[in-house]
């Protein structure tokens, strides 16, 4: 599984909708609305820790 690096949730690369591919690796995200806010700013959010709780995608 990987993490979502907008909300920090789990995503399966296997199933994942919405992906990224940014400086030679790839982002999995669990809804649109999380892809797009990465997309936006990737330096932002790659390598972040998670802060808890969700608030961007609703999926949780």
């Amino acid at each position: 599984m990987a993490i979502d690096p907008i909300c920090r949730m789990e995503v399966d690369e296997k199933t994942a909708k919405h992906t990224s591919d940014y400086k030679g690796n790839k982002y999995y995200f669990c809804a649109a609305s999380c892809k797009t806010k990465f997309d936006q700013q990737p330096d932002k959010y790659v390598g972040e820790q998670p802060k808890g709780g969700c608030c961007c995608c609703g999926s949780c």
